[in-house]
């Protein structure tokens, strides 16, 4: 008996487009909007941290995060996510998606108001507070990764099952978005009250008291949106295909689908207990069946999704400083405080509405057409040249007057990332591994892009640093760091185009085509005449 044969898997890859489909996109990508928001805020507040705690009253320049104090909270959070993947991915296969799914959203809400409360008698007390909050911050986030991704994945149908998968985590785009968008508002709201025409930088007024309620409440606010979701996702049922494949509860299985798709299920309760005994892909993840049957598979989701996460948090974090780099941004000691924030955030935001969000939504709308291979190869192609665009012709980038041009090719990679492997390294692995492996291959696969987060957030904050001020005598443009560094997140991109080759396309089969449990029968059938024939001399 092949998991084909099973009434409720065929219910489901068949089913058209229902309500519950658009409710467990909504309760899924709720979990990524919070992901990204809170990921993604702590760049449009780290320059306003440094005004306020590492103010040096003897300088006349306004204060800055130390470059190690800026990597640790910048990039914590990623280091908690990577552990989060691992461990909630893994916990997903050995309890369920849906047991441990509430859990990871309260990580998330307590610790963002933890963290926009983060104290401390002094600036490195106050830093490691927010740090340590934000670790846990990632942690419960690293966890939506593999659950968000699987139970989408086994919730679709066979059609449209990349859509639904790449929605859930275009809604991404939208928590990049809302943060500049409440940063914007925020900080205007403040500003107004204070700005000065012609304001030289002065503690007094540079970085008015109010400076230290806007962080925190920016990061506080990312609690909002998971807990409008939490009652919906502990209301949503466990998957089929967890109950039926890896439970072997028929009667549960049945129950919760007739529920969703309003028809009418056998339990089967024999056919699963067949499809149990005919499985021999019992074999364990560092297994040599595993390595024979997904092994490239797995060496190809991880390292595309390294590669990827490498150049793609790297520009998310430190667009500030690129474009301070290029002088698109004014000096900080030109502006207040509050003004700096709005200027950040109203680049951030303007790259996230042209470029960012769009590219979310070319994947939901193209992918099940043509495929999640040729999107991927597309887009890293993509991010390469227009890496490669900015960094050659850097000085002209540079230049004043040519500003707005770097802007609208550093946001075509941001395009091109969003329609090409930011989107397809997500949705893959939930489609091509076993039932029983599939959250934990996808937590592995997650956990080695936030590898590559980390040398991006620590990696490009010291690359992107010009080494050598002398140079700067002697003509060199300040900036000189951020090229080299674009020339090798371009180099990343390319690698990742080759590594694509190892990633099988899903597009219109079924998961357990994909992950070969439907092979499970024959497999076994060939294993017992083998065991009977043993004895015969061959």
């Amino acid at each position: 008996m092949a998991a084909r044969d099973l009434q409720v898997l065929n219910k489901l890859d068949l089913a058209k487009t229902q309500l519950y489909h658009f409710k467990a996109i909504v309760i899924a990508g709720m979990g990524f909007f919070t992901d990204a928001y809170d990921l993604f805020c702590i760049s449009l507040v780290t320059k306003l941290l440094g005004r306020i705690y590492y103010f040096d009253p003897t300088s006349k320049t306004p204060g800055s995060l130390p470059p190690n104090v800026s990597a640790a909270v910048n990039g914590v959070a990623f280091c908690g996510t990577l552990a989060g993947q691992l461990f909630f991915g893994w916990l997903g296969d050995k309890m369920g998606r849906k047991k441990v799914y509430g859990l990871t959203l309260m990580l998330m809400v307590i610790c963002s108001i933890a963290s926009g409360l983060s104290f401390g008698h002094s600036a490195k007390g106050v830093m490691a507070t927010l740090c340590f909050f934000r670790f846990w911050l990632g942690f419960g986030i690293g966890g939506d990764y593999p659950l968000s991704a699987t139970i989408m994945s086994e919730y679709a149908n066979k059609k449209t099952r990349g859509a639904f998968i790449a929605a859930v985590f275009a809604m991404q785009g939208f928590g990049n978005l809302t943060g500049g968008i409440f940063t914007l508002i925020l900080s205007a709201g403040f500003k107004s009250k204070y700005d000065v025409p012609n304001y030289n930088d002065d503690r007094a007024g540079s970085t008015v008291p109010e400076a230290d309620y806007v962080w925190r409440i920016i990061l506080m606010f990312g609690s909002v949106p998971a807990l409008l979701t939490y009652y919906w996702r502990m209301k949503m049922p466990e998957t089929a295909r967890y109950t039926a494949l890896v439970a072997h509860n028929a009667k549960q299985a049945a129950s919760d689908m007739s529920k969703v798709l309003h028809v009418e299920i056998e339990e089967e309760q024999q056919k699963v207990a067949e499809v149990a005994t005919a499985q021999t892909n019992s074999f364990g993840l560092f297994s040599k069946e595993f390595v024979r049957r997904h092994g490239l598979h797995l060496v190809g989701t991880t390292t595309t999704w390294f590669l990827l996460d490498i150049a793609f948090y790297s520009q998310n974090l430190f667009q500030k400083d690129i474009f301070s780099a290029i002088g698109w941004l004014p000096k900080a000691g030109t502006m207040n405080a509050l003004e700096e924030v709005y200027k950040v955030a109203r680049a951030q935001t303007l790259i996230a509405l042209c470029g960012t969000v769009p590219g979310y939504w070319f994947t939901v709308a193209l992918i099940d057409i043509i495929g999640r291979f040729a999107i991927q190869l597309m887009g890293f192609g993509m991010m390469a040249a227009f890496l490669l665009g900015l960094s050659i012709p850097y000085h002209h980038w540079t230049t004043k007057g040519n500003h707005i041009g770097f802007v609208v090719m550093y946001a075509f990679t941001f395009f091109f990332a969003n329609f090409g492997p930011n989107s397809t390294t997500f949705i893959v692995p939930a489609e091509i591994f076993p039932a029983r492996l599939r959250s934990t291959c996808h937590g592995i696969s997650a956990a080695a892009g936030k590898a590559g987060a980390i040398v991006g957030a620590f990696g490009f904050l010291y690359a992107a640093q010009d080494k050598d001020p002398a140079k700067r005598d002697k003509g060199y443009p300040a900036g000189i760091g951020v090229r080299n560094s674009l020339f090798a997140l371009a180099a990343c991109c390319v690698l990742g185009f080759f590594f694509t080759f190892l990633v099988p396309e899903p597009k219109g089969k079924s998961l357990e085509d994909m992950s070969r449990e439907n092979d499970d029968e024959e497999e076994g059938q060939n294993t017992a005449a083998i065991g009977i024939d043993r004895t015969v001399p061959v």
